[in-house]
């Protein structure tokens, strides 16, 4: 099992609702994106400097379901909002036994 997980800091520019739609649009890839086993999409509550506003956790059968992933369609419109509305990420792949 492969597990990708992404860490969003979100701009300060409407962030509330920009938070909310990032939400919405990474819940929804999960019946869109054939490859994606799951998605779990997390709102941070910690008021500590080094907290990001948003995590996702998603798990793929292989290295190449998460590359037909990164490529898919549906998944890339939710790339263009994010890159629009984030001021920085970090990203975490491995595989599990």
């Amino acid at each position: 099992m492969i597990v990708h997980i992404v860490l969003f800091s979100f701009k300060e520019d409407n962030k509330i609702a920009n938070i909310q739609k990032a939400k919405e649009m990474l819940v929804a890839l999960e019946h869109k994106v054939p490859s994606l086993k799951s998605i779990e999409v997390g709102e941070n509550f910690c008021n500590e400097g080094r907290a990001m506003d948003i995590s996702i956790i998603t798990r793929f059968d292989t290295k190449e379901d998460l590359q037909e992933y990164a490529v898919h369609p549906e998944h890339l419109k939710v790339v263009e909002f994010i890159k629009q509305v984030v001021e920085y990420s970090k990203v975490v792949d491995y595989e599990t036994l």
